[in-house]
């Protein structure tokens, strides 16, 4: 599994220390991260794009500081882990605002880094598979894996019908069945990739879901037919 960590740090000193400490543990843990550096709050607010698994964020910035920061990734990005870094630790108080996990003082040890790491990472790999990244025409967007209704193929695009919304993507279902894997996922015609936890019922030759019949095909009727009565805990 690869991590993605942004540090947001305008001393260029403490950003090279918090760097090599990063790199020192993926090396002892064996993890591939990889690293993103940013001078100031509004470098990674511009065009910010919900990609990154943890952010060390800096709180006394020049420009943007690091709870104003902090409130509009939030915007974009609920499930990002924010660690503040700070020299005083009374600001830090105002993390509880855009749901830091954590905060580090400055100069931040290797052994108080290496803590929040283990702690951060183990979270994220429990709540990996909850999460996908969708890569639209207009940037990332990370979707919880269950408001996801159902996923349609149209040549080599995939249309991503959420709760939030309907998305767009070039990809393919193989590919995005993939990387569902171990969730209530299954296909009903060569088309459409069900959630079986938002299944409303099945009429005939139809799923009913969200509202919407989708077609089953019969090479797929029984399996499917099987999948959704044993995730329901009946009988098909």
């Amino acid at each position: 599994m690869r991590y993605r960590i942004a540090i947001v740090e305008d001393e260029k000193q403490n950003a090279i220390t918090l760097e090599n400490h990063i790199k020192k543990y993926a090396k002892e843990h064996d993890k591939n991260i990889d690293i993103f550096l940013f001078d100031d709050g509004d470098e990674i607010t511009s065009d910010y794009e919900a990609k990154y698994d943890i952010i060390f964020l800096d709180i006394e910035m020049k420009r943007l500081d690091g709870i104003s920061a902090a409130k509009k990734i939030r915007l974009f990005d609920k499930e990002v882990i924010i660690i503040f870094i700070t020299i005083m630790p009374q600001y830090a108080i105002k993390g509880y605002e855009v749901e830091a996990l954590s905060y580090l003082l400055k100069p931040v040890p290797y052994f108080a880094l290496q803590q929040e790491l283990m702690k951060s990472l183990e979270r994220i790999d429990n709540r990996k598979k909850k999460y996908v990244l969708l890569k639209t025409e207009n940037g990332i967007v990370r979707t919880n894996v269950s408001d996801i209704y159902y996923v349609e193929t149209m040549k080599h695009y995939l249309i991503i019908h959420t709760k939030i919304g309907v998305y767009q993507m070039k990809s393919s279902l193989k590919n995005f069945y993939a990387e569902v894997s171990g969730n209530p996922f299954c296909l009903c015609n060569s088309c459409y990739l069900i959630n079986l936890d938002e299944v409303n019922g099945v009429d005939g030759e139809n799923v009913i879901i969200n509202g919407e019949r989708l077609k089953i095909s019969r090479p797929r009727k029984k399996r499917f037919m099987e999948e959704l009565a044993a995730h329901f805990g009946g009988n098909p």
